[in-house]
């Protein structure tokens, strides 16, 4: 997802006019679309795709994270622990 700054900056006036146009192009191509006002960034435009593949990878890297200071802290299990647990439930049936 990498920004083409000579296509994929849009004054909002631009836009406005354009809107089908640039919001086809940004599903098309994947890349987000700034938007801006008065010269200063305003808005980013992204497809409904790249938006889930963003939320995912934030999800999976928060994960990630959580169980790294879960291992830290004491709070896991052995391979063995686990294996014993899951006997023990699946006796229990």
């Amino acid at each position: 997802m990498r920004l083409n700054i000579s296509s994929d900056i849009i004054p909002i006036g631009e836009f406005k006019k354009q809107m089908a146009g640039f919001l086809k192009m940004a599903r098309k191509t994947g890349r987000p679309l700034v938007i801006t006002q008065n010269g200063k960034p305003a808005a980013v435009v992204i497809s409904p795709e790249e938006f889930d593949n963003m939320e995912y990878t934030r999800r999976f890297i928060h994960s990630v994270n959580q169980g790294l200071k879960d291992v830290d802290s004491g709070n896991s299990f052995s391979t063995e622990e686990i294996k014993k647990e899951l006997n023990k439930k699946r006796r229990a049936r």
